[in-house]
């Protein structure tokens, strides 16, 4: 499959990048840095910036992508640019080039405002906010077949290969399970227009995967 991976040069882009192209994908990963983030013949690189016109987005966009993966962000520094607007014409873009697969990351709760009074959330209330609102269009208005994979706190850890999915509790995650889980959905159609929360746990994620 031709797979865009927009923001591959986050944490979890690279291992998402990384697995992807181990399963053979060709890969189109988005940076706005200027060096080849992979040696590979079947990857390439896109200056795309997602704060730009949505039609300047599409532009940038094949039209042969089969999937389309959404996981970047602002680290908290423009989240209304970058993590909803962008979030946004990215989704409106993709669907109108005809794609129709997409893949979100998001963050654990982000539908269940009743969650947001926990002080971890709390202190991130502004990025809540616009993962909500980004998700909800996902949802509610397009036309993709969508996934949205809501993560608990990311840590620098090493991958354990097991998860908890939608169990209630907010968890942690090592960044290399939470790109397998990525790389897991595309290929599970028992998720399209699903949205779950995962953390670290005990079950082997293609089983957690395949019991959604």
């Amino acid at each position: 499959m031709k797979i865009l991976v927009i923001g591959a040069s986050g944490r979890v882009g690279t291992d998402l990048v990384k697995q992807l192209l181990a399963d053979n994908h060709q890969v189109v990963g988005t940076t706005r840095q200027e060096k080849k983030l992979f040696d590979d013949k079947n990857y390439s690189q896109l200056d795309l910036d997602i704060t730009a016109h949505k039609d300047a987005i599409q532009k940038q966009i094949d039209k042969d992508i089969d999937a389309v993966y959404f996981v970047a962000g602002s680290g908290g520094k423009d989240v209304l640019e970058v993590d909803l607007h962008g979030a946004v014409k990215t989704i409106q873009a993709v669907q109108d080039k005809g794609i129709k697969r997409y893949i979100m990351l998001s963050t654990v709760f982000s539908l269940d405002t009743s969650k947001w009074d926990s002080p971890g959330i709390g202190d991130l209330k502004q990025y809540y906010i616009c993962k909500h609102y980004a998700d909800q269009w996902l949802v509610n208005d397009s036309n993709l077949d969508y996934t949205i994979v809501q993560a608990g706190a990311l840590k620098e850890r090493a991958a354990t290969g097991k998860v908890a999915i939608n169990d209630d509790n907010a968890g942690e995650n090592s960044i290399e399970d939470v790109a397998t889980t990525l790389a897991a959905v595309l290929k599970a159609d028992n998720t399209i227009n699903k949205v779950f929360s995962m953390h670290n746990g005990e079950t082997a994620i293609n089983d957690a995967i395949a019991k959604l």
